[in-house]
Parts: structure tokens; C-alpha cells; sequence
């Protein structure tokens, strides 16, 4: 197993108006993060929020290029992009004990926090298709060029980490210094781990290795 420290390159935030970050996602041009009741979307470069969406949200977000998905208490809320209007909602895995979300290989992976799991489901159905045992809390999840990551936070240490989607087995860590979490985790496909930072309200840019 590889372990470095994690570089964090930018912060953003805290934001008017959103008291934390939960969930985070990429839609190639945006960053959107949940906060409790809205979905909040804000531009990289200037780190101006652009848009808001009124839509509970107290876990992970997801995109699957057209959609946003989102995590509130026991459902997964499936919203058009173009409208912000909720389409449909399928059940979550954990039943209100969900973290993370993303959007890979046609279905969505749902980490479940104290569980210490991570679930792949049917977008349509919710039914679960397989899950990875982690060794941590999962927080946030994100795939990039076909490997898995995670985000942890127990207690005051937390990293983000890269497992086998097999056997759970960790490759890889990137430990946060202290006094910063990672909750949601999306990575942009080009090198960074966009990470929220929970209470602080903060979105923090990791610099992924090579």
C-alpha cells in the first residue's frame, strides 16, 4: 500500500448561505455540493456560486451527465439538471446510513458511513448489486480512469484512498492534515479530488498522484 500526504492545491468557501458541505459532484463545467436543504452549484476558476437548487440534500450527489442524484435520509432523488424538478427517488442501500455517491459503469455507488461499506445499485430500482466491505467510515466516493476512491473521517483523521473494487483492499492513501475532513469526493477526470469539508463548509482540491 502506497501513503502520502494529501496536497490540497485550493480551498473554496465557506459559502452565503450554506452552512456545510455534504455531497459533491462534478458536471464538467460546475462543482455542486449539497448543504442540508439546497443543492448549490459554483464555478472552479472564480469560485462564484452560479445557481441553486431548492432540494434536500444531506449525503452524496452524483452525475451521470444528463442527471443530478442525491442522497436524502432513506431515498436517492433523481433531478433533471435543466429544471432542478425531483424525476423520481429509489431507496437507498443503507436506509438513512449513506455517505457517499457516485455515478460509474452505468449504476451508482452508495458508501454507507458507519457501515463501512460500499454498495453498487440499479439506478432505476435501487436493488443492490454487489457491495465492498471498507476498513474505514466511508464518506464520499468517486471513480476516476476505472479505480475506486474513497473518503474517510473518524474522529480527527481522515484521507482519501483508492481500493480494490473486489476485495476492498486498500492500495492507496492520501492522508488530510489535521483538523481537515473529507466528506463528499468527486474527482474532475483530470487530476484533482474536488472534497468537501462537512462543517467548515469548505471545498477542498486535492491533487490526485499520478
Amino acid at each position: 500500500m502506497k501513503h502520502a500526504q494529501a496536497e490540497i492545491i485550493r480551498e473554496y468557501g465557506p459559502f452565503p448561505g450554506a452552512d456545510a458541505v455534504h455531497g459533491v459532484t462534478f458536471d464538467g463545467r460546475h462543482v455542486w455540493f449539497a448543504s442540508g436543504d439546497k443543492l448549490h452549484a459554483f464555478d472552479p476558476e472564480t469560485g462564484e456560486i452560479v445557481r441553486t437548487i431548492d432540494v434536500a440534500g444531506n449525503a452524496g450527489t452524483a452525475f451521470d451527465g444528463k442527471h443530478l442524484f442525491q442522497i436524502a435520509a432513506d431515498r436517492i432523488q433523481k433531478i433533471d439538471l435543466a429544471t432542478g424538478r425531483v424525476l423520481c427517488t429509489i431507496p437507498s442501500p443503507g436506509q438513512g446510513g449513506d455517505s457517499g455517491l457516485a455515478w460509474a459503469e452505468g449504476t451508482l455507488w452508495v458508501g454507507q458511513h458507519l457501515g463501512r461499506k460500499i454498495y453498487q445499485i440499479d439506478p432505476e430500482t435501487g436493488a443492490i448489486l454487489r457491495m465492498i466491505e471498507s476498513k474505514r467510515i466511508v464518506t464520499g466516493v468517486t471513480w476516476v480512469d476505472g479505480k475506486l476512491w474513497h473518503g474517510t473521517w473518524e474522529g480527527e483523521e481522515s484521507d482519501v484512498r483508492r481500493i480494490d473494487a473486489e476485495t476492498g483492499e486498500i492500495m492507496q492513501t492520501l492522508g488530510m492534515p489535521e483538523g481537515t475532513g473529507v466528506s463528499g469526493l468527486e474527482s474532475d477526470g483530470a487530476g484533482r479530488f474536488f472534497c468537501g469539508g462537512g462543517s467548515s463548509g469548505k471545498v477542498r482540491v486535492v491533487r490526485q498522484p499520478k
